[in-house]
């Protein structure tokens, strides 16, 4: 490995495309490119890289990056297809690039139109019926060099990526006018891309992944999810279902595929339809205008979110005004609001101060089940210190999920450098993992997903805390562990907190 900054190893096939990518040596960036040519063609490549293959050893990133020709519908001259696998034209797989959607996302942030798949290898420029071929072996592009390179650069342990800038197409073939507009563009792009690939380099090498427990799915989110599907399996498609069911893009995205159709209100489900309501609970108002409709009403409130709904109503029927500390505008304190008239909201102690209620009436306070504990605190600590008679839950309303997760957090954050929360943004208790760990003083961001993750973040970092949200799936953060691995030597380990063993049991419409 080489000391202070960076190097990477370009391998541009053609001299105009080593053009593109160079000089041969440039700093760039925080990194070093040194391009070098393989030749065109897959004996050109090959023999190039044995010959590469000990310079290669000496840099911190090797990626071979060129022009290639786009198979999949959708692509245009000047796209960017990021190798995540690499087949050879009879569609055997040669080798999986594990840190393509860190790249690729990273190249998409640039705006760079960038996707990840896979890229398959010939001995000679592909047109026609072949190239409908290799299509249909599941290849978004073709080159005619990776497949003997993968083999020569990746047994020396380096982090290896292959990038190909899209210059002809099944509808823009190469020897035409067009084609030689398309390779232009494909040429700018190859240009473009290169901060980004310094980027990439940068965040290179071995580093220490801690992975949060528990994390991920709890029981209610469980539930929810099962009732859905299960809902769709015994009444068949359509199942609408009222706001997301869980916060969580993926799980919606995935039970849209099976039948479920997600709607913001009722007023867009038909008379009579099969309704579920979210984990998030809902308000009087929505289920009166449920009956009123005459839909079948599959509630998948989750019984900590239930739980609260009944404090607050309990608490009103006792002459109390009810105050609930939440987020405004999130489904479960509207469920919340809902189901309580004339309650209201505080989020901090200054929305306690500006209050207009009579502080020496009976009051009571409930509380969103996803908020971090130290959080609800000191709005806690502002209502007590100014309401004479304040009357709270027999436990804590904030869900043993929510808490469970954000100890995890709290013991795993001081000892890394970077923490990544696996979440929606519209997830509260994702969230407020991400706040945890900053309070802690570690730095730490919120992904959707592995593609969302900056390459800068990682540069330097070499101890990681991952999390996941109560709504995100764990196989989100089995793809960004084996992202992270595509970087170099990646030792993974887990800091066990708390056992869950909770279960809730399902809807009876759907048992």
């Amino acid at each position: 490995m080489s000391e202070g900054r960076p190097r990477l190893l370009v391998l541009a096939p053609l001299g105009i495309e080593a053009l593109a990518l160079g000089p041969t040596r440039a700093q760039v960036g925080a990194a070093t490119l040194v391009v070098r040519r393989l030749g065109m063609g897959l004996a050109k490549a090959g023999a190039s890289a044995r010959r590469l293959a000990g310079e290669a050893g000496q840099a911190d990133a090797v990626v071979v990056a060129g022009l290639g020709g786009g198979l999949a519908p959708g692509l245009s001259p000047g796209d960017i297809v990021v190798a995540d696998r690499l087949v050879d034209a009879e569609g055997k797989e040669v080798a999986l690039l594990a840190s393509a959607p860190l790249l690729a996302g990273e190249l998409r942030r640039a705006g760079l139109p960038a996707r990840t798949g896979t890229v398959a290898s010939a001995d000679h420029i592909v047109t026609g019926r072949e190239r409908s071929r290799l299509a249909g072996l599941g290849a978004l592009a073709v080159d005619m060099e990776s497949t003997v390179v993968a083999p020569e650069i990746m047994g020396k342990k380096r982090p290896f990526a292959v990038l190909r800038a899209i210059s002809d197409t099944a509808e823009v073939e190469l020897f035409s006018p067009a084609g030689l507009a398309g390779i232009w563009k494909a040429l700018r792009t190859l240009r473009a891309s290169r901060p980004t690939l310094a980027c990439w380099a940068a965040a290179s090498g071995a580093r220490e992944v801690l992975l949060a427990e528990p994390r991920s799915f709890c029981a209610g989110v469980e539930r929810a999810i099962d009732t859905v599907e299960r809902a769709i399996e015994r009444y068949g498609a359509p199942v609408y279902v009222r706001r997301q069911i869980v916060h969580n893009s993926h799980v919606v995205s995935a039970l849209e595929a099976a039948g479920a159709v997600f709607v913001e209100e009722l007023s867009e489900v038909p008379d009579g339809a099969t309704v579920v309501f979210s984990a998030h609970g809902v308000g009087t108002a929505v289920r009166e205008e449920a009956e009123r409709r005459a839909m079948s009403v599959i509630d998948a409130t989750c019984p900590l979110v239930s739980k609260v709904h009944t404090e607050a109503r309990r608490f009103a029927s006792a002459g109390r005004q009810v105050v609930l500390v939440g987020h405004a505008g999130h489904d479960e304190v509207e469920g919340t609001l809902g189901s309580v008239p004339g309650s209201v909201l505080v989020s901090t102690p200054a929305d306690v101060e500006a209050l207009e209620l009579d502080r020496s009436a009976p009051t009571a306070v409930v509380t969103q089940t996803t908020l971090a504990t130290d959080e609800v605190k000191v709005v806690l600590d502002a209502l007590e210190g100014g309401f004479t008679d304040l009357a709270k839950p027999s436990a804590s309303d904030i869900c043993y999920a929510s808490q469970n997760r954000q100890e995890a957090v709290r013991a795993l954050a001081p000892d890394c450098d970077l923490v990544i929360v696996v979440g929606s943004a519209n997830s509260s208790n994702s969230n407020r993992l991400a706040e945890v760990a900053r309070r802690c003083g570690t730095d730490a961001h919120l992904v959707e997903d592995s593609s969302e993750v900056r390459l800068t973040w990682l540069a330097g970092k070499r101890r990681i805390g991952i999390t996941a949200g109560a709504s995100a799936p764990d196989q989100l953060v089995s793809e960004l562990v084996a992202c992270l691995s595509g970087l170099g030597p990646t030792e993974v380990s887990a800091r066990v907190g708390a056992n869950e063993h909770v279960n809730f049991p399902l809807p009876l419409e759907v048992r």
